[in-house]
């Protein structure tokens, strides 16, 4: 049901004498907040090449989006922008900067979209940017078949500016206020501690994942797929498994409930047939490692609707599950997991998605984008209040940026909580003590760094 036809379902009832359902918090006290300001910018950081989906990205791009309403209150939000990983179609069309530079213009274009409109919350905000937002991207990229996370990721810069809008306007102190009602029992959890996850780019060797293991990390990314035709991809990944297996599979952990270390691999999409990932899972099963591999993620392309509710392990849905009704199809194709990224598919569409999977009974994770500080902690404010993963004991949260950024700690200077604990990982899990949920993560404090680049705006 859209927006629309929620409306219209509402007055019908609330005529036939029956309650509309309460979608948010205090619906009788939200403001109507009126854009009248709009800018963005953005700032380029380098990265150690990361190899995925057959290809590497070298460059990030973080998207900085300004919403000023008409009582003169300004909030800066934050994006990282993901081209390959949103659509390698557009990622292989054009030069790296050129992809960036379309995203960017679709982040612009729906900024121009805003002003000098008015909205009431930023769920029904995103639903209403998002198919001209997409429609335009379509027309500027030449790509009839733009995929709709490519304009989600476009979106998250906004999202985050009309969220911190919003809770400023109507006094709300913390994240657990800003969720709506509707969306509270998927995000609901209070984690003490959150998995923090690395990501090992395709050609990673053992010994180095074998390092990470040492220094506490006990659940890592490792990314499958590996260049070539599907012959030489899936005798790369059986042998990498093979290694990886030898390297760590002895390791114990307190964090889960068998006591042993789990294998979260990611193929990116890159499997073109069902068969092949059985190759790797007999292979698997072959060398004693099938009962570690906690999930696998996105092994087919999205036109690939293969049923996967019968390989024996959970199968999880990322970037094909944009919105939540794709993910709602996922799930009937028998995905049991749906990795969540407030950092790519916006906060908005997070909670509708966390939601869903919450009433399925599909647990959710948290995956990541190689964002900055400061969304790390947007997607930990969503990390911490999932429900268990099956067979762990903590929330799970992969971040990579201090992996793959050049420049990680002078971006960590940017957060306007760096130094507090839950911004640092600590023998491979984040404390997300009581100060964390008090003070949710940080996210709604200024950032001096990236306000100061609209202090020209007038």
């Amino acid at each position: 049901m859209n927006r629309r036809e929620f409306t219209q379902s509402a007055i019908t009832l609330a005529a036939a004498g029956v309650g509309a359902p309460n979608l948010y918090t205090k619906p009788a006290t939200m403001k109507k907040i009126k854009i009248s300001k709009v800018s963005s910018n953005f700032e380029r950081e380098p990265l150690n090449p990361y190899r995925f989906k057959g290809s590497a990205i070298t460059d990030s791009w973080q998207a900085v989006a300004m919403l000023e309403s008409e009582s003169g209150i300004r909030k800066v939000g934050l994006g990282t922008q993901g081209v390959l990983w949103s659509d390698s179609k557009v990622f292989a069309a054009h030069s790296e900067s050129a992809g960036n530079a379309l995203m960017y213009a679709m982040s612009e274009h729906a900024l121009q979209m805003l002003k000098g409109t008015s909205f009431t919350d930023p769920v029904t905000l995103l639903e209403d940017l998002l198919p001209e937002v997409l429609a335009y991207g379509k027309k500027i990229t030449g790509n009839p078949d733009l995929r709709k996370t490519f304009a989600l990721n476009a979106l998250v810069c906004v999202d985050n500016a009309a969220w911190l809008l919003y809770a400023q306007e109507n006094g709300l102190k913390q994240f657990d206020e800003l969720v709506p009602a509707a969306y509270k029992p998927g995000l609901s959890y209070r984690h003490e501690k959150v998995a923090s996850i690395p990501s090992f780019s395709v050609g990673t060797t053992a010994e180095r994942i074998r390092q990470a293991a040492d220094e506490g990390y006990f659940i890592m990314k490792l990314k499958t797929g590996a260049p070539g035709t599907q012959q030489e991809m899936i005798e790369k990944d059986i042998a990498f498994l093979t290694a990886v297996h030898k390297a760590i599979g002895h390791f114990e952990t307190p964090y889960t409930k068998d006591g042993k270390i789990p294998y979260y691999f990611d193929a990116n999409g890159r499997y073109e047939k069902k068969e092949t990932l059985l190759r790797f899972l007999d292979h698997a099963k072959k060398i004693g490692a099938f009962d570690q591999i906690a999930v696998i993620e996105e092994p087919f392309e999205e036109a690939n609707e293969a049923f996967v509710g019968d390989l024996g392990v959970r199968v999880a849905a990322d970037e094909s599950a944009h919105t939540v009704e794709d993910a709602a199809r996922r799930i009937e194709l028998g995905y049991s997991a749906i990795a969540v990224k407030a950092i790519a598919k916006t906060l908005s569409m997070t909670m509708k998605i966390t939601q869903l999977a919450y009433e399925k009974k599909v647990p959710c994770f948290c995956a990541d984008l190689t964002v900055s500080p400061i969304l790390v902690d947007w997607n930990k404010n969503v990390a911490a209040r999932l429900q268990p993963f099956p067979g762990m004991s903590v929330g799970l949260q992969e971040t990579n940026g201090h992996q793959y950024y050049k420049n990680w700690e002078r971006l960590m200077s940017y957060h306007p909580k760096a130094e507090s604990t839950w911004t640092r990982t600590n023998k491979g899990v984040y404390l997300t003590d009581s100060s964390f949920y008090a003070e949710s993560g940080g996210i709604l404090a200024p950032s001096a760094h990236y306000d100061g680049l609209f202090e020209t705006i007038g």
